[in-house]
């Protein structure tokens, strides 16, 4: 039985790669149509109607969870791509939801692929899947909702995005300052919070700092370029990342 599938990432070489893996690997899947963004991916589906998705998590404007909550009553089964940390991972185990790592390894494809087929084949297992993404989509701790997991020494500590003022790197640490005048020192690289923050709340400043712009005050030229927050904090912006930062608080 040939399997046809979608794949949505907004990376094309991503796509391309994901293709011929599957061409070369996995012979069983056809690869119906490619999507860049989710709103491509919408019209694709209704158009070429495929019976599984493959699905970038992290797109710019509209991510994959998105996605998926606008086409819930479709029930499509999906394999997530993802570049997540091992956090968000842990949510997709703890949910038996499949996943491929980005690099995407060939063995770990073909498991996907399989599991896949027989969700597909079989009612019970589909149900299980969708069963599976809805308690993914209501988890307050999953990659879906508005927190951070932050891992410190004492373990993680999960902090709503609202409460975050900033973070601040030191060597491969990042201190997280919170509104109630706590920190949190994570042994993550300030990169990890870049890549995994939603873009339109956090912005990184400089290469030591990401701020949260819902804190935003103002932008200080006076104190040799300086985002202020509302508790008073200031906070550098650098010359590299300044006209992007000026671009952006101009559309707010």
């Amino acid at each position: 039985m040939a399997l046809r599938a979608l794949i949505v990432d907004d990376e094309a070489d991503a796509r391309d790669n994901l293709r011929l893996m599957l061409e070369e690997h996995c012979p069983e899947v056809t690869v119906v149509a490619q999507a860049a963004s989710a709103k491509e991916a919408r019209k694709l589906i209704e158009a070429e109607r495929p019976e599984a998705l493959f699905l970038d998590i992290k797109m710019p404007g509209e991510d994959g969870f998105s996605l998926l909550r606008s086409i819930a009553d479709q029930e499509l089964p999906v394999v997530f791509t993802t570049a997540y940390d091992e956090y968000a991972l842990q949510a997709f185990k703890e949910n038996a939801l499949d996943y491929l790592e980005k690099p995407i390894d060939p063995e770990e494809l073909k498991r996907a692929v399989r599991k896949l087929m027989r969700t597909v084949a079989d009612p019970a297992a589909a149900q299980q899947h969708t069963s599976a993404l809805e308690a993914l989509m209501n988890d307050p701790a999953s990659p879906l909702s508005t927190r951070v997991a932050v891992p410190s020494r004492d373990g993680l500590v999960l902090l709503k995005h609202e409460d975050i003022l900033y973070m601040e790197a030191s060597d491969s640490y990042t201190t997280v300052f919170t509104r109630d005048g706590k920190r949190t020192i994570s042994s993550k690289h300030i990169r990890v919070f870049e890549t995994n923050l939603d873009p339109k709340k956090f912005f990184r400043v400089h290469k030591s700092y990401i701020i949260n712009l819902e804190h935003l005050k103002g932008f200080s030229r006076s104190e040799g370029n300086m985002a202020v927050l509302d508790t008073g904090a200031l906070i550098p912006v650098s010359r590299r990342r300044l006209p992007d930062f000026l671009a952006m608080i101009n559309t707010f």
